[in-house]
């Protein structure tokens, strides 16, 4: 991905003699390292050292010039008990917030002199910088012993290190190199939906309402939050959706799927398909069916909100995490990014990534939510999940850890609705519980945080879910009917429901809802949720292991459901329509 303005640092490349070693911390203890990991991930294998002259495409984050007072700005305009509340930053703004420091950039520039590197800016800002060089350089330079490892469930191969240091000209100004440490590949592109039972549309229990005998179909979301079939009037007021490699939304299936169960509206109603890293809804491509699920059920409950469809390929460097970084500089780059993004891609353990690494990103996210973007991810459905170095010990889902962004979970039934069992929930290792959060989550561990899973999980993180919303029976169309079930359903009705939201926002002369999560804990926002009670989530390790019980449904918050779910008339009570 490349942008219009390029950092001034583009020098030329040479190479440096390096001795390569193993893979190892073993023998140089001595140099005071920067990152480190004791373990890789079970699902990796060492295959041998990294050939010394192989290319290397690293990351570097420089030190910015505000990041603390980006958060500030952030909370200041999304309180609601803020003079600012509403008042967002524009796209200059928020930038000057994140640009990298002067210094940084000096030293940056004398460093990839001295080494004759040549480096280009990554995002907007230009905190994040690019950089090639061979393996032996890299060796070198960050006194690293490189490997080659390989992802047994995609046959992968990466170059990864245990360890590095940052060379000393850097320190200060440079907070990570990535990939370095992160173990992440295409195969955590995974979409967090399951197939339940392939049918044709027809009842799917007795105890649904009649709106929903055929299924969590658009009718049916319409009669159980009250969402209108009235088409929004504002043609600004978009939506994203997130796509990735495998997720073809099929305009022909999309027309079937609105002549069955939106016959009210044009069926020829469409998107707009927006490509990053040579991503393309090419519909002569395979699909696994979160592409038509999160555009069926877009289209088909947003009501004349226009649909934008920004695809991620894989053409980028080095893993799926570049996608994520990608995608989120893309959104920063444009002017007026989309008020609403929904994504239900992830499928990654939180350890994945490197904490600095997934705090940057995190903080990227910020800056939308700083801009007025209400950014939702699926929470996934992995239920409390399982630890990579100890299946004991339980593990937050990215990027639902990132308190920036609104994490939905999920619910079954109806009247009442209860916990859905694989609703991914929990509480993060890398970020601390956030200010609006100390009051809910602070008095459901209080009441509940001694229970059996007690020491299995970070008290003090940031707690997710935010909210959830029904994951089961969302019927789809993709040459044939079949049902879907999970939270990758669950976040695209919430943001169909705030990008109606938004559409009478503008008309209003106001400004979009952006970042939720402060409204959401807010004593307004707790008075809006209805409060799921009943169920829990399981102890999902392997698709076979689903039995052990996890975290249950209670009163107020909880790591299954959330704060639980909301109505459209409660979305607007908090906007105050």
């Amino acid at each position: 991905m490349a942008f219009a303005t390029i950092a001034p640092w583009v020098l030329a490349l040479t190479l440096a003699p390096y001795v390569l070693a193993e893979p190892s911390l073993a023998g140089i203890s001595a140099v005071q390292y920067h990152e480190s990991r004791s373990s890789i991930p079970p699902s990796f294998t060492s295959i041998g050292p990294a050939d010394p002259i192989q290319s290397l495409t690293l990351i570097l984050g420089l030190a910015q010039n505000d990041a603390h007072g980006l958060v500030n700005a952030l909370y200041d305009v999304s309180d609601p008990a803020s003079p600012n509340y509403g008042r967002h930053l524009s796209k200059a703004e928020a930038e000057a917030f994140v640009a990298p420091k002067p210094e940084a950039v000096k030293a940056i520039n004398v460093w990839f002199a001295k080494n004759n590197i040549t480096g280009s800016a990554l995002s907007p800002a230009g905190d994040w910088v690019e950089f090639a060089l061979s393996v032996r350089q890299a060796s070198e330079l960050f006194s690293a012993s490189f490997g080659k490892f390989k992802d047994t469930r995609a046959g992968i191969e990466m170059v990864r290190t245990m360890a590095y240091a940052l060379p000393e000209e850097l320190q200060g100004h440079v907070e990570f190199v990535h990939p370095m440490i992160s173990f992440d590949s295409p195969a955590g592109f995974g979409s967090s939906n399951r197939v339940s039972q392939f049918a044709a549309p027809a009842a799917v229990n007795g105890d649904a309402p009649a709106a929903c005998v055929n299924g969590t179909t658009p009718g049916c979301l319409q009669f159980i939050y009250g969402i209108p079939a009235s088409p929004a009037v504002n043609k600004a007021n978009q939506l994203g959706v997130t796509g990735m490699q495998g997720g073809v939304a099929g305009y022909s299936f999309l027309e079937t799927f609105l002549e069955t169960y939106r016959p009210d509206i044009n069926p020829t109603t469409n998107f707009t398909v927006v490509g990053i890293d040579g991503g393309s809804n090419n519909q002569s491509l395979p699909s696994i069916s979160e592409g038509n699920l999160d555009i069926q059920y877009t289209v088909g409950v947003a009501t004349g909100v226009p649909i934008v469809y920004v695809f991620v390929g894989t053409q980028n460097q080095d893993g799926a995490f570049r996608g994520w970084l990608d995608e989120v500089n893309h959104l920063l780059a444009e002017e007026d990014p989309p008020q609403v993004m929904t994504t239900s891609w992830g499928a990654f353990q939180e350890s994945s990534f490197s904490q600095p690494v997934t705090e940057r990103l995190c903080q990227a996210y910020a800056q939308l939510g700083a801009r007025g973007v209400s950014f939702l991810v699926a929470s996934l459905d992995e239920g409390v999940g399982c630890s990579p170095t100890n299946s004991s010990n339980f593990e937050a889902t990215f990027p639902s850890n990132c308190p920036y962004v609104t994490s939905v979970g999920g619910t079954d039934n109806y009247s009442p609705e209860t916990a859905w069992f694989a609703s991914s929930g929990g509480f993060t290792n890398y970020f601390p519980r956030p200010p609006y959060q100390e009051s809910a989550v602070g008095a459901y561990l209080a009441q509940h945080g001694g229970g059996a899973n007690a020491g299995r999980y970070n008290a003090s993180g940031r707690g997710f879910p935010d909210i959830a919303l029904h994951a089961t029976q969302y019927p789809v169309f993709e040459v044939n009917w079949f049902f879907l079930e999970g939270t990758s359903a669950a976040s695209p009705v919430l943001a169909s429901m705030l990008a109606l939201v938004n559409d009478r926002l503008r008309s209003a002369g106001r400004p979009p809802l952006g970042w939720l999560n402060p409204l959401l804990y807010s004593p307004k926002g707790r008075a809006a949720v209805v409060d799921v009670v009943k169920g829990n989530s399981s102890i999902v390790c392997t698709e076979e292991n689903e039995a052990p019980r996890g975290f249950d449904a209670v009163r107020g918050w909880d790591p299954v459901t959330g704060l639980g779910t909301i109505t459209f008339d409660g979305l607007l009570a908090l906007a105050g329509l």
